[in-house]
């Protein structure tokens, strides 16, 4: 075997090590649950074996689960072929594991877990498969069932054992939400029997088997009850009706993984556990093939593992190291920046107008620094070294010596023309000069400066200390190198990069406008704010378009629209929305969130509540919303977002998937269910896709007319992942 290694000692206790060779980690793959099968049988045949510890001989952790690399390939489960035959076949693979750990479970001799790291997903449910588990007490371990958070549910016994240790109520939000514990938690639940110091797990796992060794798990014993009761006990009924309406809530159906995981519980709770682990094997083939797991698997896993680590990198170039960069603009965001590069280890500049204005940005990296300081998350030490990085000043010379300039200032152009040419007066030739405008064109920016080979979008999102997503936008004479630079950057302050070329609004504002534009249109046409909002949440973004305009706030849509106008000219297009934004802003001074005043109140302390205001500005016709009209606003919503993604394509702003559908995800909160808007295309079909866009565009407008690319790849039978995959390194779904 390759991946286990059998040692027994004298008390014929078998010590199984785990370790896949030539990874960092070990994961569940094709060759480790064959081999799991001869360890199985090993114990079990070998007369010398009393009983087995299986822990791990990584230092990185116990097991991290499935392979999804393997699980989201085209030889993964759902790879199995059409039919009855296909559908025997899909089950048989997806029953493997499960299979396989029952084996264990019923050998006929003790087996124990010595957790000695992080233990998630399959490399839990191993462990819950054994009788008997310790765990190393040490911070930073977890155990988790994460997979509904990539549209999966566990499918190696999670659904059934986890429920029947500690109660459906109990097991609920680890499951649903793939919520991790630590080791004390995980012992309080009693998910594991033993927290002990990490050089200790694997003798107290010993020393079980010797001393108290059993066998047989809890629920194959003749007297087991599952915690809390089952779905027909009083207790146990309540939990699953209130269970089902707080999944509704929550998730809108949208996620089929959480839907499945329940009814895996609900009905595997009632039969013998053999029969349970077929039913959650079925769930489990069921959710696989849906396309939101598809997408989710993906995006949010192999994708955003791909990017993370610089796919998007141009080959050729050595790598960089930013030891020193500049931060122009001490405000929100260039505040944010200086503190995320300080953690980083980033010598940092952070210069405005007023020496009180640039202060005023290190106060907010003083304020996070603190926070994780009272949380025990940062010792005193660590923060005093993270804020000495910082260096607020008004001074243009102390940014000699800079690798690298993050413009943050205003979106002007002449304040940016400014600041650029201040900053490059002090910089070497090789630095590089990055603008973190939001939508105005880089080539246009750029003109601004000397070396435009060198000068780059570097486009954050805030608050940046929370948001993973940084858009790195290539202007018309930015070079390789620049990009290079830039993506080694972006690593290092641990974002992950996504890489468009120049557009107004580049890929994510673009994008992301038409669905607050979409929501102010059907404001316009007379529908209710309130059906507008619940809708938009209820299509799994994170807030409806009104709610989201009033927090990226309402002047700065105003601004952005009147540049637009102005840069235009003929060519502009005035929707019916604009007088209602422009008198909100301009007479009005309702600027949204920040000022408590937007399309909503936001009392303090109290409930934001739609300003009543607003009817008399944009006079609601459309009260109430039957299904039809929730679904066509619904679909209008998402469908503009997705096509805007698809112009995209076609105009090369962006000419990978995977950054196309991470960016989505990442940068505005596209809704997660779907992969994101090109694995929505996919997953819908460009043919049924753009029928759908036809029929919105003949009854809203051009804004929903299906670019010519859509249209060839509809007659094609084509998918973006299949027509762009050579890149994104993936197959069509």
């Amino acid at each position: 075997m390759e991946n286990f290694k059998i040692e027994v000692d004298s008390d014929g206790v078998a010590l199984v090590t785990f370790d896949v060779p030539g990874r960092s980690m070990n994961t569940l793959t094709a060759s480790v649950i064959k081999e799991i099968g001869e360890v199985v049988e090993t114990i079990k045949s070998d007369a010398a074996i009393k009983g087995a510890v299986i822990t791990s001989g990584k230092t990185t952790g116990f097991c991290a689960g499935a392979d999804l690399g393997e699980l989201g390939g085209s030889g993964g489960i759902g790879g199995a072929g059409s039919g009855e035959e296909g559908l025997k076949a899909a089950f048989e693979a997806g029953f493997a594991l499960n299979k396989a750990f029952r084996a264990l479970e019923t050998c006929g001799k003790p087996v124990a877990a010595a957790i000695n790291g992080l233990a998630m997903g399959g490399g839990l449910e191993i462990a819950l498969a054994c009788h008997y588990r310790v765990v190393a007490d040490h911070p930073k371990i977890q155990l988790a069932l994460p997979e509904a958070k990539v549209g999966l549910l566990p499918g190696a016994g999670g659904t059934q054992r986890l429920p029947r240790l500690v109660g459906v109520m109990a097991a609920a939000p680890y499951l649903l939400e793939g919520k991790s514990m630590k080791p004390a938690e995980a012992l309080a639940l009693k998910v594991v029997h033993e927290v002990v110091p990490a050089d200790q797990v694997v003798e107290a796992a010993k020393t079980w088997i010797k001393t108290k060794g059993d066998p047989v798990a809890p629920w194959d014993k003749k007297d087991f009850k599952l915690p809390g009761g089952g779905p027909y006990t009083p207790t146990g009924s309540q939990v699953f009706i209130m269970g089902n309406a707080m999944l509704r809530k929550q998730t809108y159906g949208n996620y089929p993984a959480q839907l499945n995981i329940l009814k895996a519980v609900y009905e595997g709770t009632q039969v013998p556990f053999d029969a349970a682990i077929r039913i959650e094997t079925r769930y489990f083939l069921k959710t696989m093939m849906s396309p939101q797991a598809k997408g989710m698997i993906r995006t949010l896993f192999l994708s955003l593992q791909e990017l993370g680590k610089g796919a998007g990198r141009p080959a050729g170039f050595a790598p960089s190291e930013a030891k020193k960069v500049a931060v122009l603009g001490a405000g929100m965001m260039g505040a944010g920046v200086a503190y995320v590069q300080a953690m980083a280890g980033i010598e940092t500049v952070l210069i405005d107008q007023s020496q009180e204005a640039a202060d005023k940005g290190k106060a907010y990296a003083e304020g996070l620094v603190k926070k994780a300081i009272s949380r025990g998350k940062m010792t005193q030490e660590k923060g005093d070294a993270v804020l000495a990085l910082i260096t607020p000043t008004t001074d243009y010379d102390l940014v000699k010596g800079s690798d690298l300039v993050i413009e943050a200032v205003f979106e002007n152009r002449d304040v940016k023309a400014d600041v650029t040419k201040k900053a490059e007066a002090q910089l070497a030739e090789t630095a590089i000069f990055g603008s973190n405008t939001s939508t105005l064109p880089i080539t246009g920016l750029a003109k601004a400066s000397v070396r435009p080979k060198n000068f780059i979008g570097i486009h954050f999102f805030s608050p940046v200390d929370k948001m993973g997503l940084v858009e790195i936008i290539m202007g018309e004479e930015t070079s390789d190198e620049a990009l290079a630079k830039s993506i080694d950057y972006v690593l290092k302050i641990k974002k992950t990069p996504i890489v468009v070329n120049d557009s107004r609004g580049f890929y994510t504002s673009r994008c992301f406008g038409t669905f607050v534009q979409e929501g102010l249109e059907m404001m316009a046409e007379g529908i209710a704010p309130a059906i507008i909002d619940n809708v938009g949440r209820a299509t799994g973004m994170p807030r409806g378009p009104l709610e989201m305009n009033d927090d990226v706030a309402l002047d700065l849509s105003y601004k952005i629209g009147e540049q637009t106008k102005k840069d235009l000219g003929d060519k502009y297009e005035e929707r019916p929305f604009a007088p209602v934004l422009e008198k909100m802003v301009v007479e009005l001074g309702r600027l949204g969130r920040k000022n408590g005043k937007g399309f909503y109140d936001y009392p303090e302390g109290g409930q934001k509540t739609i300003w009543k205001g607003l009817a008399d500005l944009a006079p609601v016709t459309t009260a109430d919303a039957d299904q039809a009209l929730i679904q066509e606003i619904r679909t209008r919503l998402l469908y503009r977002q997705a096509v805007e993604a698809a112009r995209c394509f076609e105009e090369g702003v962006i000419t990978d998937p995977r950054e196309a559908d991470v960016g989505a995800i990442l940068g505005w909160g596209f809704a997660p269910w779907t992969g994101g808007p090109i694995s929505l295309i996919d997953g819908v079909g460009a043919k049924a896709f753009v029928e759908t866009l036809d029929a919105l565009a003949q009854k809203f407008g051009t804004r929903f007319t299906p670019p010519a690319l859509l249209r060839e790849m509809a007659e094609k039978g084509e998918t973006f992942y299949g027509r762009f995959g050579g890149k994104a390194k993936a197959e069509a779904a």
